[in-house]
């Protein structure tokens, strides 16, 4: 028996010292790899450790080496998606396990400021001297919140469209101390600080307005001093936002390049672009209802003037809102009981239900074609001379005709949704049509959100 202990300790030895040595092997071929950067960065360092968890990885693993084989032989943009598909479909891969980290970080961030921000519009029962001191207090806390990188809100149990719960590999040696903390925390929290939790907050994101819950004139807030929360409100959520827009943008580009480095052949300028685009969509899906709430929260006085000018412009003809006559039907029964541009006002109601800031950005091209075909047909139709000399609207014929089809879709959040486009959409995509398409729907709303102060028609 002694003796098969001590052959069964020295193949352990030894095993351990390959383990070892292959560790060692990979990290230096980690360090010639970013070798070239010269001076390396906090940032540089972290890469070089997640490059060194991939090449781990495609020691254990050999379909990397099988897709890296089939798109050397068939470059198309089909086998791309379904290696990104793929890819991101497999929970231990240093990019998955990168991924979920990101999307409990600025899950993390955006959990208290959401959840806060709706109990404290539901609360009935708060004098103005309390209300003071609490928000003040809040607006500390807040501040602190934007440094927040823990997992105490998170629950094991919880149920999000992730697969699994987020586990940073043991192999790598960086934030060793805080994921430490984490996992105790983790341990303690319960089942109601859960990504369920957050959706029973996100269900009513309509928030009362101020003046209809202190209906009670003891309980009544003066209004310089109501004036003065509701600013500092604005301003320290407007920093908690631009805190995890600019979060969001480092976990992108921190993503597209360990997957670039992951697999080579993706680093082209078009594979670059699917890649990217399968790496947002991902990331984006199970966050955007949550970002969706605080961006609202920050536009709710836009969303209010949107809702303003629709409740009083929703039965209004294409006319009343500044299209001319030849861009729409005059004759009621051309139309048969429906609205003209009805099928863009239905494409753009869409957009609302994408996760996605690049689909939801195809969906707003999509209305903007679809508005100048039927402008097209209409001014064709209305005009004796039909032969097309000239297209059919120019820019100032657009505004008004998009400001009817928005008026028409009946959703504030509509101004939201365009305010995060413009934050997360890629600058590369906002130089062409997309980018076009974009910027004429956000003059759009904000003509839309000036006309209930303007006289009626």
């Amino acid at each position: 028996m002694m003796e098969n202990l001590i052959i069964a300790k020295a193949r352990q030895d030894a095993l351990q010292r390959k383990v070892e040595e292959r560790r060692l092997r990979l990290q230096e071929a980690a360090n010639r790899r970013f070798a070239a950067s010269g001076a390396m960065t906090a940032e540089d360092q972290e890469q070089r450790a997640l490059y060194t968890n991939v090449l781990e990885y495609e020691q254990d693993h050999d379909w990397p080496k099988q897709w890296k084989a089939n798109i050397k032989e068939n470059p198309d943009a089909s086998i791309v998606l379904g290696l990104v598909s793929y890819l991101l479909s497999c929970s231990d891969h240093p990019v998955v396990q990168l991924l979920r980290k990101h999307q409990y970080r600025v899950y993390n961030r955006l959990y208290p400021i959401v959840s806060r921000s709706h109990l404290e519009s539901a609360s009935l029962s708060l004098n103005s001297s309390h209300r003071t001191q609490k928000f003040l207090h809040s607006g500390e806390l807040l501040s602190a919140d934007m440094n927040i990188d823990d997992q105490r809100f998170i629950s094991p149990n919880s149920s999000l469209p992730l697969s699994h719960c987020y586990e940073l590999n043991t192999n790598c040696d960086i934030e060793e101390e805080e994921e430490e903390e984490e996992s105790q925390v983790e341990t303690t929290v319960d089942r109601e600080n859960s990504f369920e939790d957050l959706e029973t907050f996100l269900s009513h994101l309509d928030w009362v307005p101020p003046d209809d819950l202190d209906t009670d004139p003891e309980q009544a807030c003066d209004p310089l001093i109501q004036s003065d929360i509701e600013e500092m409100e604005a301003r320290v959520l407007k920093e908690q936002l631009k805190a995890i827009v600019k979060d969001i943008h480092i976990a992108i580009d921190q993503l597209l390049s360990l997957c670039l480095l992951s697999f080579e052949c993706l680093n082209t300028a078009s594979y670059r672009d699917l890649c990217l685009a399968s790496i947002e969509e991902a990331f984006f899906t199970p966050l955007w209802s949550a970002l969706m709430a605080l961006f609202r929260k920050v536009h709710r006085e836009r969303e209010q003037a949107f809702e303003t000018s629709m409740r009083i412009y929703c039965n209004s003809s294409p006319g009343d809102i500044g299209v001319p006559s030849k861009l729409f039907p005059n004759d009621p029964e051309l139309l048969q009981g429906s609205y003209p541009y009805k099928a863009a006002v239905q494409e753009l109601k869409l957009l609302v239900q994408d996760s996605c800031p690049q689909r939801k950005l195809e969906c707003i091209v999509r209305t903007l074609r679809l508005i100048c075909a039927y402008a097209e047909n209409y001014r064709c139709h209305n005009e004796s001379d039909s032969t097309p000399k000239t297209a059919a609207i120019g820019a100032d014929d657009l505004l008004p005709i998009l400001s009817f089809v928005a008026l028409r879709c009946q959703c504030p959040q509509l101004v939201a949704e365009c305010a995060a486009l413009e934050e997360f959409i890629h600058e590369g995509y906002l130089i062409g049509e997309e980018g076009y398409c974009l910027t004429s729907m956000q003059t759009a709303l904000v003509y839309v959100e000036s006309l209930h102060s303007k006289p009626q028609p």
